[in-house]
C-alpha cells in the first residue's frame, strides 16, 4: 500500500535537525529579548514553507484523478526502486487500481516479474487485487482478500504509521462489503477516516462511502460525498458509478 518516495530526502528535510536546534535557540532569544520573534518567525517560514508547500501539490494532484499524471510524477523514483522488475509495475497496477482504471491495473500487475519480491509485496499485492476484484464484480474474492490483508502483521515503524495502515486495511474491508452490498455498522466511519488516511484511495473510500448510504436508505447523502469528484474518464470505473449514485440520489 505504498507510494514511490524519493531515494534521498529533500533539502528541506535534511535540514530539519539543524533547523529544530535554531528554533530552540531563538525560543530563548526570545525569551529574553521579545523582538526576537520576528526573525525567528521568518526562519520558520523559510525552513518549512518549501515542505507544506510540496505536501499540498501532491495532495492536490493524487485528489485530481489524473492517473497518467500521478504515474508520471513517481517515474523517477520507480526507475530506482529495488527489484524494479516487480515493484514498477506492482507500483504502477496500485495507482490505476485505486483510480478505478482496470485494465490498467491489471495489465500493470500481470507485467511484474514473479520472484522473491513478489510473494515479499503480499500486502501491496492484496491491496491491488482487493480493489480490481471489487471493480470487476468478483466481490467474494475480493472479501478474502481483503480479510487476508487485515490478517497480515503490521510491521509499520512508529505509531502514527502503524495507525495510519491499519486505518487503510480496515477501510479496503468496507470498501469491499460496500459494493457487495454487505456493509456493517461503522463501516460509513471507516470509510471516512481511510479517505482521510491517503489522497490516494480518497476517492475510492468515498465512491464505497455514497452505495452504504444508498444501502442504508441515506441516498441524501451522496451528493456531498461525491462533491469536487475528478471528471472521470471512461477507463475508469468511477465513470459509470459516478452517474449511478448521483440518479439513485435524486438527480
Amino acid at each position: 500500500m505504498s507510494a514511490p518516495a524519493p531515494s534521498r530526502p529533500s533539502r528541506a528535510l535534511r535540514s530539519l535537525p539543524l533547523a529544530l536546534v535554531g528554533m530552540t535557540l531563538a525560543l530563548v532569544a526570545v525569551g529574553r529579548d521579545p523582538r526576537a520573534l520576528v526573525p525567528m518567525l521568518v526562519v520558520t517560514a523559510v525552513l518549512f514553507t518549501p515542505v507544506l508547500i510540496g505536501r499540498w501539490r501532491m495532495r492536490k494532484l493524487l485528489m485530481s484523478g489524473d492517473v497518467e499524471r500521478v504515474i508520471g510524477t513517481w517515474e523517477g523514483s520507480i526507475a530506482r526502486v529495488a527489484y524494479a522488475e516487480t515493484m514498477a509495475p506492482l507500483l504502477r497496477a496500485t495507482a490505476y487500481s485505486a483510480y478505478g482504471w482496470l485494465e490498467g491495473g491489471r495489465r500493470a500487475l500481470d507485467r511484474s516479474a514473479k520472484g522473491p519480491a513478489w510473494d515479499a509485496a503480499i500486502e501491496q499485492r492484496l491491496f491491488v487485487e482487493t480493489l480490481l476484484d471489487t471493480f470487476e464484480g468478483r466481490r467474494q474474492d475480493a472479501l478474502r482478500k481483503a480479510e487476508q490483508l487485515g490478517a497480515l502483521p503490521n510491521r509499520a515503524r512508529g505509531l502514527m504509521a502503524r495507525r495510519r495502515i491499519e486505518s487503510l486495511r480496515q477501510g479496503l474491508a468496507a470498501f469491499a462489503r460496500a459494493f457487495a452490498h454487505e456493509s456493517r455498522n461503522g463501516d460509513a466511519r471507516i470509510l471516512s477516516r481511510a479517505a482521510s488516511a491517503s489522497p490516494l484511495v480518497h476517492w475510492a473510500m468515498r465512491y464505497a462511502a455514497a452505495i452504504v448510504a444508498v444501502d442504508g436508505g441515506r441516498a441524501y447523502d451522496v451528493r456531498a460525498l461525491l462533491a469536487g469528484a475528478p471528471e472521470w474518464p471512461e477507463q475508469s470505473a468511477f465513470h459509470g458509478y459516478h452517474g449511478e449514485l448521483l440518479a439513485q440520489a435524486g438527480g
